[in-house]
């Protein structure tokens, strides 16, 4: 395991993120299916409070880059709270989300904000993190490429979004059935190439 980086790199928070060996984890891609009745029966959850990990791989200025860490969340229906830690839980960065904007707080930075949180982590971090998105991925909701609303399963575990991102619901909670465990997200970007995203869901509970 390589070291931490310690210095903010060309305006990003990659450098603050340890980076390590997670290749070839996008995932593959089933065509969207309509939830049955029973999956259809459980219910999303306004306010919750998770935590787990997060690694992600994409193409960096001049080469492919790789790197992971620790996220908690915390989600009301007014504002989502993402909190980006390097493994020995480090604090590197704070985002708030509403609807009336984003705003990122580093240590150390003065604060950065945009319209829109999923404009302001692709600026800040050099790679999408689709928070809005993960409002309801996060929980197995959400919308399909033809506007359907879908509803994961381990029957049904993967599915493309209406913007674009593939989803795979590779793991599922032991204790919470219907919960994810796991979700690998993979999207082509302008921006970054090809960006795989792994999440690991370590801990789940309403608030």
């Amino acid at each position: 395991m390589t070291p931490v980086r310690t210095a903010l790199q060309a305006g990003s928070l990659a450098g603050l993120l340890l980076f390590g060996g997670c290749a070839g984890f996008a995932p593959s891609v089933a065509p969207s299916v309509t939830p049955s009745p029973a999956q259809a029966e459980r219910a999303y959850v306004d306010n919750i409070e998770l935590a787990g990990r997060l690694s992600v791989r994409y193409q960096g200025r001049d080469k492919e880059e790789g790197l992971h860490g620790n996220f908690s969340w915390t989600q009301t229906t007014a504002q989502t709270t993402v909190n980006l830690a390097t493994p020995l839980g480090q604090t590197v960065a704070v985002i708030e989300a509403s609807p009336d904007g984003a705003r990122m707080l580093q240590p150390g930075h003065p604060p950065r904000t945009a319209p829109d949180v999923d404009t302001l982590t692709s600026q800040a971090l050099g790679w999408p993190l689709p928070v809005s998105g993960l409002r309801s991925w996060l929980q197995g909701f959400g919308t399909d490429g033809q506007g359907r609303r879908f509803v994961a399963s381990p029957e049904h575990d993967e599915f493309i979004t209406s913007d674009g991102w593939r989803l795979r619901y590779a793991g599922w909670q032991d204790d919470q059935p219907g919960i994810p465990k796991r979700i690998d997200l993979a999207r082509n970007t302008v921006q970054a190439g090809e960006v795989s995203l792994r999440i690991v869901i370590d801990s789940w509970q309403p608030r």
